[in-house]
């Protein structure tokens, strides 16, 4: 599951970054409000944590943006500013939550956690490509109703293709979505989804996950022709 930290304290967002990745999270960086706009603009992001005294573009003006254009990714306001006029202003501009600093690392994790199970109560639980579904939450595919094992970074891959199902999906959109540490070597995404092709096709007797040519990959429902 993927997170954007937007805040401009350098140290405090790297200590994010490492104890959000140990919880398993995948987590971008913008050190500004614009960088941080137009990353939670392209990216594909389950949560975002926003800070509001930032460079560029506050974050009550981020998250207003956001808001504006449609984008539903739920906001947890991580910020200095403790005032209740503060949190008011946040909250009434499209947050969804908000933590004073200094925080417990222990609540703003437990807090990311409610906003999950929160935003799935209002988006699809489960992806589904034809017969091939994938329970995000739960971390679970199945292909006809068996459960197929995939390693982390299969399904964070399989992930990507089936919410963008159809469509030509680029190495670089793969690599970014699953290695954001390691988004440099397309060999990454070929070996994927090589292996992927075994356990969601092969051992199906299915062809729903094709190359596309010059791009990347698409995933389909190959039953249409069957």
């Amino acid at each position: 599951m993927r997170i954007l930290v937007v805040e401009d304290e350098v140290d405090l967002a790297h200590t994010l970054h490492t104890g959000l990745t140990s919880e398993g999270y995948s987590v971008d960086l913008a050190h500004d409000g614009r960088q941080g706009l137009w990353m939670a603009r392209t990216g594909e992001y389950a949560l975002v944590v926003l800070d509001l005294m930032l460079p560029g573009l506050n974050g009550y003006k981020v998250c207003g943006q956001l808001r504006r254009e449609g984008n539903a990714t739920p906001i947890l306001v991580l910020t200095a500013k403790d005032g209740e006029w503060d949190q008011t202003e946040a909250l009434d501009t499209g947050a969804d939550d908000y933590l004073a600093k200094p925080f417990s690392y222990m609540v703003l994790v437990a807090r990311l956690r409610a906003l999950v199970r929160r935003a799935a109560t209002v988006a699809p639980p489960v992806l589904a490509v034809g017969d091939l579904s994938l329970d995000v939450a739960g971390r679970v595919c199945r292909r006809a109703g068996t459960r197929v094992e995939l390693t982390p970074r299969e399904f964070a891959v399989l992930e990507l293709l089936a919410r963008r199902a159809g469509q030509a999906v680029s190495k670089a959109d793969l690599l970014y979505h699953a290695w954001p540490d390691e988004a440099y070597d397309p060999n990454l995404v070929e070996a994927r989804v090589s292996a992927l092709r075994k356990k969601v096709d092969a051992a199906f007797q299915r062809k729903s996950l094709q190359t596309v040519r010059g791009t990347g990959y698409r995933l389909v429902d190959d039953r249409e022709r069957d």
